[in-house]
Formats: structure tokens, C-alpha cells, sequence
């Protein structure tokens, strides 16, 4: 029984072996297969990587050399932008060059053409609002840059409502900007900086650091 015993082993571990070396010339494509995949995507992946590093640096190189130009504002112009990013960079530089040169019109809408584009990030479209409030011209009505100034939005608006407290202050409205200036004071996203100039503005304007009306009431 036992010589029996060991011959049925020994038939079914042969039998299992050729089962197992069908399977193998069957199947084992597959895993050859998902090895080339995964060799191949890390060798895609590297070479986005790479491909991507060199546009990158192209479009820094490019940048470089137009602000080193005589007319830089051409020179931005000519330029051609691969992704939403680049589109971004350029349109706040094209905004400071032609700002630069006195053409507002210009500047405001190339600010613009950023804050409207939706695929641009966040950040560089509150930028390019903050931006273009900034740049309104003097003769701007006092309501239109209030407007523009409450319309920032993210981490650019407390310095929009520093901004809209001055305009308040030309405008005459030194009340309304001391309690917006209080407001400031106790907001969580303002930096210290800020807060440090919105106590000298309230100062300066001969007022209390404090509603000390609201804390008569």
C-alpha cells in the first residue's frame, strides 16, 4: 500500500506540474504583458516629466529675455504659451509692462483676460482682480472702486479691504472706514502687517482702536 501510495503521489504531482506548465505557456503573455506596461509607464512618466521641465524652462528662458528687451511689451506679446499656467505668468507680466509704459486700458485688460480665463488656477485670477481694482485710474469714481475692491475674493481680500477703507478715506467717509479698518483688527486671515496698519489708519484718523459706542451699549 505504501509503494501504491507513493506511485498515486508522485502521478499527481506530475499531473499538477503539467497542469501548472499549460497554464504558464497559456497565460503567461499576461504577466509579460503587465511587466512591459509597468516598465513602460515609468519610462512615460519620466519622459513627461522631463518633457515637461524643458517647456518650462523654454518659457522661463523666453520671459527672461523679452523683460530684458527694449520693448518689452512686444516682446511679451509675441510669446506663445503651452498650458493655463503660463497663460497666467504672461498676462500678469504683459499687465505690469504696459502699466509701466501709462497704458492703463491695456494693463486692466490683460488682468482681466486672466481673472476671466477659468482653466487659469484661483490664485492667479483673485490676483489679477486685486490687480486691476488696484490699477483703476484716480479719476475712477470712489463707488466703482469700492465695487471693485469688496468683488476680491480668497486670501487677497483683506488687502482689498484695506484698499476699499482708503478709498473710503478720500472720499470723505472716515466713519465707515474706521469701522471697516475694526473689522480688520479682529478678521483671522489679515496678517499681522495688516492689522498693525489698520490700528495706525484708525489712529491716524483720531479714532479708538476699539467701538468704544458699541461698548457703551
Amino acid at each position: 500500500m505504501s509503494n501504491t501510495d507513493s506511485f498515486i503521489d508522485e502521478v499527481t504531482e506530475e499531473v499538477q506540474k503539467d497542469k501548472l506548465f499549460g497554464q504558464l505557456k497559456r497565460w503567461g503573455w499576461v504577466g509579460g504583458l503587465a511587466v512591459l506596461l509597468l516598465v513602460g509607464g515609468a519610462a512615460y512618466n519620466e519622459w513627461r516629466k522631463a518633457n515637461e521641465r524643458q517647456v518650462a524652462q523654454e518659457f522661463g528662458d523666453q520671459l527672461i529675455a523679452s523683460l530684458d528687451g527694449d520693448d518689452t511689451t512686444a516682446a511679451l506679446a509675441g510669446l506663445k504659451v503651452d498650458d493655463a499656467a503660463q497663460s497666467a505668468v504672461l498676462g500678469h507680466l504683459s499687465a505690469a509692462a504696459a502699466l509701466a509704459d501709462g497704458d492703463t486700458d491695456a494693463g486692466i485688460a490683460a488682468l482681466e483676460g486672466v481673472q476671466n480665463n477659468a482653466s487659469v488656477a484661483a490664485v492667479y485670477r483673485e490676483l489679477a482682480a486685486f490687480k486691476a481694482a488696484l490699477a483703476l485710474p484716480p479719476e475712477t469714481d470712489s463707488a466703482e472702486k469700492i465695487l471693485a475692491f469688496e468683488a476680491i475674493t480668497g486670501p487677497f481680500r483683506p488687502l482689498a479691504q484695506e484698499q476699499k477703507a482708503m478709498v473710503m478715506i478720500q472720499s470723505g467717509d472716515t466713519e465707515g472706514a474706521t469701522d471697516l479698518l475694526r473689522t480688520l483688527l479682529e478678521a483671522a486671515d489679515a496678517t499681522p502687517g495688516l492689522q498693525r496698519r489698520a490700528s495706525e489708519m484708525i489712529v491716524a484718523l483720531g479714532a479708538d482702536i476699539s467701538d468704544t459706542d458699541a461698548d457703551d451699549g
